[in-house]
């Protein structure tokens, strides 16, 4: 395991750099266990379609500190390859435009501990299976659909010696590159759990037994001039706006009086520029930038006398639970619809409220008056500053994972249905 405390091989960098470098990952060498050099030094293969999904993937093992990447695809999203690639200078990015439809093309993936298969035609996921097979080495998965009036995704991890009955599930009824179902909300979930099994793989944990799925009737198309208020513009803030501009809202504010810090970057992608910077400004200049969005931006904490009147919904991405109570009492008592998401290392929630529907708070739904007691609650200052000095693990996976959950739960009550709420467990087969 590698720790700031660890001599460091050749491969990172020295002195100030080297600072640097523990420094960005801080909030992930926290985690018992974490295996930083694992990721490090391992090489991966990636085999992608032309949309969102290995170009989400590439994005989110970056900031993780996963620097060798070789990615098959006949197209990768520019803005998210440039993001990546500024998110994390050493990163060693190998693109060969194309389908994979011959093993003659596995040159590309010579010496990848394993192979991400996020592919949607029949052909590259048996030919992957096979190489999987005959050469030992994993393939991760995991791919959006629509079948039958429902959409949704699934993620499977295939090892060597689980030839189950199941597999069939995985290889697409098409052979060849078509035309196919894609959700940029979809994709940003996946690419978080295909993540997280990459990293199980790579530090020799335990991956899921089971495939993950999720499914959900289809919806028809809605309006998406709603006016959104996202409190909170950190790693579930930031996964949460890409969320919305991948669903075409257009109007939505980022609240939040923090600015960026170097320990941040490994989980927050939007800010490799901004350290020192306003979060919510700089979110929604960059929603705005490559989005087209409507996003403005308020650097203040959320107050009891916070004026919501203007908006439709909030989003709860703070990361205290005092401040998580004054929003919750504030859109109960004006009946606004709010979509709350918590996470740590290993798991998280959302939780939906509607006051059409819901009785209870998500404060009072989780417990949150019980846990803060006597703390209090009109002080969110105090508490965010304390945590500066006493920083919890985290890890970008949870977050967008969580995050494109958030939306798809608004998109769900905005379709007329009645979301339910969400307990996401990395460390459970199946996850939710």
């Amino acid at each position: 395991m590698y720790s700031v405390d660890d001599e460091i091989t050749p491969v990172y960098p020295v002195g100030k750099k080297r600072a640097e470098l523990e420094e960005r990952f801080d909030r992930q060498l926290r985690i018992q266990g974490w295996d930083q050099r694992a990721l490090d030094e391992a090489k991966i293969g990636v085999v992608g379609d032309d949309d969102l999904l290995a170009s989400l993937y590439t994005l989110s093992a970056a900031a993780l500190g996963i620097n060798n990447i070789a990615v098959m695809a006949p197209i990768l999203d520019e803005n998210l390859i440039n993001t990546a690639q500024r998110l994390n200078p050493r990163l060693n990015l190998a693109h060969l435009q194309g389908y994979y439809t011959h093993s003659l093309l596995d040159d590309i993936f010579t010496n990848c501990k394993l192979l991400v298969d996020l592919s949607h035609y029949g052909l590259a996921n048996k030919l992957l299976l096979e190489k999987g097979y005959s050469e030992n080495i994993p393939i991760i998965r995991g791919y959006c659909y629509e079948e039958n009036g429902q959409v949704g995704f699934k993620i499977f991890t295939y090892v060597k010696g689980r030839e189950w009955g199941e597999l069939h599930q995985l290889i697409r009824l098409h052979n060849l590159p078509r035309d196919h179902f894609d959700d940029g909300v979809f994709d940003i979930i996946v690419s978080g759990i295909a993540l997280e099994e990459t990293k199980n793989i790579l530090m020799h944990g335990r991956v899921s037994a089971s495939i993950i799925s999720y499914e959900r009737n289809k919806l028809e198309v809605e309006t998406r001039e709603q006016s959104i208020l996202v409190t909170g513009s950190g790693a579930l803030g930031v996964f949460l706006g890409l969320g919305l501009a991948y669903s075409g809202f257009e109007q939505s504010t980022f609240m939040d009086p923090d600015v960026a810090e170097a320990t941040n970057l490994n989980r927050q992608v939007l800010f490799y520029d901004a350290v020192g910077k306003s979060k919510a400004e700089t979110l929604a200049r960059r929603l705005q930038t490559s989005f087209g969005m409507n996003a403005n931006s308020r650097k203040e904490y959320f107050k009891r006398e916070t004026d919501i009147t203007d908006y439709d919904v909030v989003f709860d991405c703070v990361d205290n639970f005092e401040t998580r109570i004054v929003m919750s009492e504030k859109c109960k008592k004006e009946k606004k619809r709010m979509i709350s998401g918590g996470t740590n290392v290993d798991a998280g929630q959302v939780i939906i409220y509607d006051p059409a529907t819901n009785r209870k708070s998500p404060a009072e739904l989780l417990g949150l008056y019980d846990i803060v007691d006597e703390r209090n609650v009109d002080s969110p200052e105090r508490v965010r500053a304390s945590c500066k000095y006493r920083p919890d693990p985290s890890v970008i996976m949870t977050n967008q994972i969580i995050a494109g959950f958030m939306v798809d739960s608004y998109r769900l009550l905005l379709a007329g249905q009645e979301p339910k709420n969400i307990f996401y467990d990395s460390k459970r087969d199946g996850r939710m």
